[in-house]
């Protein structure tokens, strides 16, 4: 019983969101209150969204380094659409989602025609989204930042799907965090309880292999791609109904950000191992960090610093954990 806990993908991330919080408990007074904690669950959620759907994708063996511009390419599109076309908000909603799908579906339809690896395949689409929302909105809006919708039909029950803020009794979160919640549980739903959980695992660990036993590679990978879509397209949304206003050179970075939330929280770059729980898990340590500097009083420089320490400490602990799951079996 003991060795399968261990062996669990999260269990390094779980171990290091405890010291983390304990650390900062400690040390940071203002941490500790309700609307520290909302604060951080708040920023944990910005990061998680995304990070559930990267988080299947490596486990389904690829990359994806466009996501940070496709958050902004799906509020861009959304708002755009709403607003230079005097439509009702949820109109653009729809319509980005279709984006946001699309974009998707073209990085797994060239990574699997093409046979070129992911990493490339998506960097191609980086550079296109980021020149695009640039060159886009400057010449549809004359700036570089979209028109405000906030007047336009359907935007207060939209920001009231998307991102409005729920009162708990003993503090107020934003409904970010309960969809990081549930998508985190949805996905961990499919990897454990699902034949298309099997396929991710699969196709992860031995592409030809699954083949060969009937999996469904190329539709699987290419799902898998439109699921981080469908993922950047609700946090894009998110960002939007937050902040009425969308700055089209942002997003830069962040797909960065969403990889090393997945690797801490146990995903492996080889593939075929990982959990969304660690995901979320690592999400909740970027949250737990960003703020916890903040209220510690310390320079928040050192926080890339950090970043960097912390990813290579969980690749390390994350090849001991599938190591020591091996050799159990």
């Amino acid at each position: 019983m003991i060795s399968r806990v261990l062996g669990r993908p999260e269990v390094g991330a779980l171990v290091a969101a405890v010291a983390i919080f304990v650390f900062f408990f400690v040390i940071a007074e203002p941490f500790r209150t309700t609307a520290a904690l909302a604060t951080v669950l708040y920023q944990s959620s910005t990061i998680g969204i995304v990070a559930v759907g990267v988080a299947l994708l490596m486990i389904g063996g690829e990359f994806d380094l466009s996501t940070g511009v496709a958050v902004t390419t799906t509020a861009l599109a959304s708002s755009m659409i709403s607003y230079q076309l005097s439509l009702n908000a949820w109109v653009g909603v729809v319509l980005s989602l279709a984006v946001s799908l699309g974009i998707g579906f073209v990085n797994g339809y060239l990574r699997m025609r093409t046979g070129i690896p992911s990493f490339l395949v998506t960097l191609s689409t980086f550079f296109v989204l980021a020149g695009l929302n640039l060159g886009v909105t400057k010449l549809i809006t004359g700036t570089v930042a979209t028109s405000n919708p906030s007047e336009l039909d359907g935007f207060a029950s939209a920001k009231a799907v998307f991102a409005s803020e729920i009162p708990l009794g003993f503090m107020t979160v934003n409904i970010s965090v309960l969809w990081w919640l549930v998508f985190t549980l949805v996905a961990t739903w499919i990897l454990l309880r699902t034949r298309t959980g099997n396929w991710i695992f699969a196709v992860g660990g031995n592409a030809d292999s699954a083949r060969a036993v009937g999996v469904p590679v190329r539709a699987t990978k290419i799902g898998l791609f439109m699921g981080v879509g469908f993922t950047t397209w609700f946090f894009g949304q998110h960002q939007l109904f937050q902040l009425s206003v969308v700055q089209s050179g942002t997003g830069v970075g962040n797909e960065f950000i969403y990889i090393i939330a997945a690797v801490v929280g146990g995903c492996l770059l080889t593939g075929g191992y990982g959990s969304a729980i660690g995901s979320a898990l690592g999400a909740f340590i970027f949250g737990m960090t960003t703020q916890g500097i903040v209220y510690a009083g310390w320079d928040p420089n050192w926080f890339r610093a950090f970043l960097g320490a912390m990813l290579l400490l969980a690749v390390l602990v994350n090849l001991y954990v599938k190591n020591y799951a091996s050799t159990r079996k």
